[in-house]
């Protein structure tokens, strides 16, 4: 993955996002130990304050959580705390987003409702 230095969204919350979709995609698991601020600074060529922030980010969030000497480790919770943050943040974001569209081209409830059925059941295979 590769930051994107254009964006809006800083990029600590960059690199806790691509964390995110690591535990997401099943690459880090309850347990796991997740690259230090070192490491993520040398993957991603930032400064390793930088990448201390968005690990931090993801501790406070308990996504994390610190073994002493040891560096960060991914939570019991921690798939649950993302699912549930991203339910809640991006999915409900990108909803209010399309009914507004929709009512500006004047489509009705049912057919925004039979665009994400059928969007749904395209998207099964993947």
């Amino acid at each position: 993955m590769l930051l994107n230095s254009g964006s809006t969204t800083p990029i600590y919350v960059q690199i806790a996002e691509w964390l995110e979709n690591e535990i997401l995609n099943g690459n880090l698991e309850k347990g796991d130990k997740v690259f230090s601020q070192y490491k993520l600074a040398d993957k991603f060529t930032i400064n390793p304050a930088t990448a201390a922030k968005g690990l931090n980010l993801l501790y406070e969030e308990g996504i994390l959580y610190n073994k002493r000497g040891l560096g960060k480790f991914v939570s019991e919770e921690a798939m649950e705390i993302i699912l549930e943050k991203r339910k809640n943040q991006k999915l409900k974001g990108l909803l209010v987003e399309a009914v507004q569209e929709a009512k500006r081209l004047q489509v009705s409830e049912n057919d925004l409702l039979q665009m994400l059925k059928d969007m749904m059941e395209e998207k099964k295979g993947d």
